[in-house]
């Protein structure tokens, strides 16, 4: 990607994002996403693609790092049981129902190993409510929901990622599943990126105070985002999950030892232009690239694997709220339906569906099958939540 190509993608992303104020109907990463389909017919953007490399390293520590300060420590606290048990339990129980389904329905059209759909389940399984959040809160007078939508994504993503390296490696390598072997890496990559992360994070409300210029105290914010995800993938633990912790350690840490009156709205002020910068290259680079995808023909099966989804999930959520007797009163059936529509694939599902694709040895069809569904949910679901919250909440 050259640097007039890069310029072309932030003058489209501030156009869409600049006239899509209300982002009821039609959330920006659609558009965007729509948008990259339609450049991908242009010659001159040919040579734009995107990898994992690209998604993990550059795009995800900042977009990762600005969702979890800014998430509340007291919605954390409200919620932690719930958030904890669908961004970890949760995602392993759909990850099993949605990849036994895919295996079922997929073999009707396709030759698919329950490995292959196991692999498949866990690159749809993480949730990217981008959007959806601020639809949420708008469209409902209850944020409970869009709390615990936020919340569980930010735990999910590093979980999913354990999922897919262990289904990856079984996939590409014929290996067996061992339950020993896949319990002690999923507890040595998640604590071990939540350790480093806390690390990072105690240390930046510490280093805060060493200067009062708001330059010096973004740049940390800089340092902590990406060196703690960096850190963390280059000992072999969660990146992911180290960012998203040291980025809530400094939420907790506001308000309770750093007293810097500016410091918030200094990291805001940064913050808020670069996200939706990141958003908009990556959605039009995610639209470009899913065009080479999406020219096949199992889009029945696609269609089939995206409903999938969303009900595995809907059960799991449905399952997890009557299954505990303190969330039996908490949480209704059109809770669970809620949460699960708002489930939506985008980033990270991109990103690990990069990653097999980087291996040549996936099945043409199966990553054609994988972007479709994605490219479904984002578009479907997205539309769908602000309707479906209304007629709910009546």
């Amino acid at each position: 990607m050259n640097t007039h190509q890069l310029l072309i993608l932030l003058v489209i992303g501030y156009i869409v994002f600049s006239l899509d104020k209300k982002q009821k109907f039609f959330p920006v990463p659609i558009i965007l996403v729509l948008l990259g389909i339609g450049l991908s017919f242009i010659p001159y953007f040919s040579s734009l693609s995107i990898s994992k490399e690209l998604i993990f390293m550059v795009f995800l520590p900042a977009l990762l790092f600005t969702s979890a300060y800014r998430f509340p420590v007291k919605t954390l606290r409200e919620n932690k049981w719930v958030i904890g048990s669908l961004g970890t339990l949760g995602l392993l129980l759909t990850v099993g129902v949605l990849g036994i389904s895919i295996y079922f329905i997929g073999n009707f059209f396709v030759s698919l190993s329950l490995t292959a759909s196991l692999l498949v389940a866990s690159i749809l399984a993480p949730t990217d409510p981008v959007s959806v959040v601020s639809i949420l809160k708008k469209s409902s007078s209850d944020e409970k929901i869009a709390d615990i939508v936020e919340g569980e994504s930010l735990l999910n993503d590093g979980t999913s990622i354990v999922l897919f390296t262990v289904f990856l490696e079984m996939y590409l390598h014929q290996t067996g599943f061992s339950i020993g072997s896949f319990v002690t890496e999923f507890l040595y990559v998640a604590l071990g990126g939540v350790a480093i992360g806390a690390i990072f994070g105690w240390l930046m409300s510490k280093l805060v105070h060493f200067t009062h210029h708001r330059e010096y105290q973004v740049m940390l914010s800089i340092i902590v985002a990406y060196g703690s995800f960096y850190i963390g993938e280059g000992i072999g633990v969660s990146g992911v999950l180290s960012t998203v912790t040291a980025g809530l350690m400094l939420s907790y840490e506001f308000g309770r030892n750093i007293k810097e009156g500016h410091f918030r709205s200094s990291l805001n002020g940064f913050w808020d232009i670069v996200e939706p910068s990141v958003l908009a290259i990556l959605f039009l680079m995610i639209g470009v690239q899913s065009a080479d995808y999406l020219q096949f023909n199992g889009w029945g099966l696609a269609f089939l694997i995206f409903v999938v989804s969303v009900l595995a999930r809907y059960i799991v959520l449905l399952a997890t709220f009557k299954g505990v007797p303190k969330w039996r009163n908490d949480f209704s059936g059109k809770d669970a339906t809620l949460i699960a529509w708002t489930g939506i694939k985008g980033t990270m599902s991109v990103a690990l569906l990069m990653g097999l694709e980087a291996q040549n040895n996936g099945s043409s069809m199966l990553i054609s099958l994988t972007f479709a569904a994605i490219l479904l949910s984002l578009i479907i679901q997205s539309v769908g939540v602000y309707p479906l919250t209304k007629k709910l909440s009546k």
